[in-house]
Order: C-alpha cells, then structure tokens, then sequence
C-alpha cells in the first residue's frame, strides 16, 4: 500500500516568527495525521524548519536545488547542503521554475539526478498550460517531461521519487481540476511508467497540486491514483494545512 504524501511548498514567503508559529501550531495538531508531511520552506529558513521539527515525524526539504557540484555557482543552491541541513526531500521542476526561468525538461532531468545522487528524494513537478490543455496535448507534454527524467536516470529512478502533477492552469489561481480529472491524469501518468517497469510504476506515489484547500482534499484523495498533494498557499495557514493532512489516508 502506498502511504500518502502531502508536502507543503512555502514558496518565496515567510519569516523567522512566521514559521515560528506556523511550525508550533501544525506539531501540535498533528494527532490522528496518516500521511507522511513534508514542509518546504525558502532556503534561509531550512535551518530554523529542521531545528523545530528534528524531533517530529514532518520531514523537510528544498524547493530547488542546482544541478552542479558545489564551486563557482553564485546564488545557486547544491544538494550536498540541503542533505547536511538534514533534508530527506527536494522539489524540482516546479512550474514556475519551468515558466519563469526557462528551466527545460533536460535541466530539470539533470536535478533530479544530482538530488538522488546525493541522498535526496526528488518530487518531480510535471503539468500542462492551458492553452496545452485545450490543444489536447496533455498526455505529450506529460510524456516529455518524464521521458527526460527517464533518459537521464532509466525508469528505476521513480523507484524512489514523488511525481507532482500540477496543472498550471489551476496553480495559484483557485481553479482545481476534478478529483475525476486528476484521477484521469495521474492514471495516465501511472500507466505510462508502468510500461517500462510495473513494479516501479505501482509504488510509485503521485500528488496533485494545484488549489488543494481542506473543502476539496478529501475528494480529490479519495481517488485511487492520487497519493496525496503538493500544496502551494493553504500550506501558509495551518489549520487549513493540517486538515488537508488529515484527509490523505
């Protein structure tokens, strides 16, 4: 059985008192929670995050990580410090790292590997614009970016990775495909691995992402593709966090 998965992307915000607070208000609600949380805050907050839940069961990660050795890469990020500030977790491919800075499916193939070579366990982002969408190129530019990651590490790299399908059309803008949608996509995507290897393909866990709030989390999870969420803006507010945890199960 696959144990859900909800990760809370904390984007570019946050300060030290307000992860202070949020931290202490979702450990001490985190009773009767049976997914496996994990919290992702901007770099320069990692330490205070990893300080406060080092004796919890809510993991950590980063929300980008470079693709190079530690050296001459001003500004960048290497996998070899998320893993000393005691990371387990590191999102790559994030849609607004694919549309704001032109990351390609061959540079975001190129993180993922350098994340599990150094201990990490990528949750790599995939999804179509909409303008994709109403083409009906869903299911190819799905295909794209997991043949690159594929290419780059053989399907045995999902053997241990989270695959984020989010819908760029429904980030950050209070649209959220249905739990029928959603369920449709990651079926796709599941089907898709498991022609390369079934076993992989099957234990493989897949979030949805995109305008996940505690009102439509439980229908969305309650589908049987869909292992869980990778939550943007509600990840900000814990109660509204902390229930969309509890309805993974």
């Amino acid at each position: 059985m696959r144990v859900p998965i909800v990760a809370g992307n904390w984007k570019m915000n946050g300060s030290r008192a307000v992860a202070a607070d949020l931290l202490d208000e979702m450990v001490e609600n985190m009773e009767g929670v049976e997914a496996e949380v994990v919290i992702c805050p901007p770099f320069i907050l990692i330490p205070q995050v990893a300080q406060r839940l080092a004796v919890t069961r809510i993991k950590w990660g980063g929300q980008d990580l470079s693709a190079q050795d530690p050296g001459a890469y001003t500004g960048d990020v290497a996998a070899d410090m998320l893993k000393d500030h005691g990371c387990d977790y590191c999102i790559v491919g994030h849609s607004e790292r694919r549309t704001l800075y032109g990351e390609t499916n061959q540079m975001i193939a190129q993180k993922f590997a350098k994340a599990q070579a150094c201990g990490l366990i990528p949750i790599l982002c995939i999804g179509e614009t909409l303008a994709q969408r109403e083409r009906g190129e869903t299911e190819q530019v799905l295909s794209q970016q997991l043949d690159a990651v594929i290419t780059q590490v053989g399907i045995e790299g999902f053997a241990d990775a989270v695959v984020a399908y989010e819908p760029v059309w429904a980030i950050g803008t209070g649209k959220t495909a249905s739990p029928e949608l959603a369920q449709e996509v990651h079926h796709f995507v599941r089907k898709k691995l498991a022609t390369k290897d079934n076993s992989v393909a099957h234990k493989l866990r897949i979030q949805y992402g995109g305008s996940v709030k505690a009102g439509n989390a439980e229908d969305l999870f309650g589908k049987p593709d869909v292992d869980g969420g990778l939550i943007g803006g509600a990840s900000l507010q814990a109660a509204e966090f902390v229930a969309i945890c509890r309805a993974a199960r």
